[in-house]
């Protein structure tokens, strides 16, 4: 458990507790993941975290939205002053750059695979939509290299989830993605 000696606003606090569920989610989803493991990895008791955050599936919902936040961020900041092929190229080695920090990666498909819930799924689909409309405005691309963008990210998530370059088989080799290649999941 973290103790902190000063004080710590309300905003603070709940930037906190939000890093901790980010982690917390990642490793157990909606589903399997304690408020109360929530609390101890952000070093407030229970009762304080539902102050901060109604529900848990309001936090997790945060988290969501964190992340992907988190992915338009990093194509923002790689894609700078480019456009088109150069911004795409640029936001796709940022990526795999994302998706090295196994939180991250765990996060993004335990946001995924709670889009059963329709809460979840409206915020996801928030997310999915704001990322996809700032990289069309960002490179100005087509729809359809923008299609093969995504996919190759959704790719990269998988091969990144599995583990693939860890094995020596010639299948995973084959589908893991060329240094280079981009995409965004």
């Amino acid at each position: 458990m973290t103790i902190t000696s000063s004080r710590q606003s309300s905003a603070e606090r709940r930037e906190s507790v939000l890093r901790a569920a980010v982690v917390e989610f990642a490793a157990t989803g909606l589903h399997g993941t304690s408020t109360e493991a929530i609390a101890v990895r952000a070093g407030i008791s229970q009762p304080y975290l539902f102050r901060l955050f109604p529900t848990k599936k309001a936090l997790f919902i945060a988290a969501v939205t964190r992340t992907f936040a988190r992915v338009r961020e990093h194509f923002e900041a790689a894609a700078g002053d480019l456009s088109g092929e150069e911004a795409l190229c640029a936001m796709g080695a940022s990526y795999q750059g994302l998706l090295a920090d196994r939180t991250f990666l765990l996060g993004q498909l335990q946001a995924y695979a709670a889009c059963d819930d329709p809460d979840v799924r409206a915020a996801a689909r928030q997310g999915f939509h704001d990322v996809w409309i700032w990289v069309e405005q960002a490179t100005g691309l087509p729809d359809v290299r923008l299609r093969e963008f995504f996919a190759m990210g959704m790719l990269l998530n998988t091969v990144a989830a599995l583990d693939l370059p860890a094995l020596g088989d010639r299948w995973a080799r084959v589908c893991t993605p060329a240094v280079g290649q981009v995409g965004v999941g």
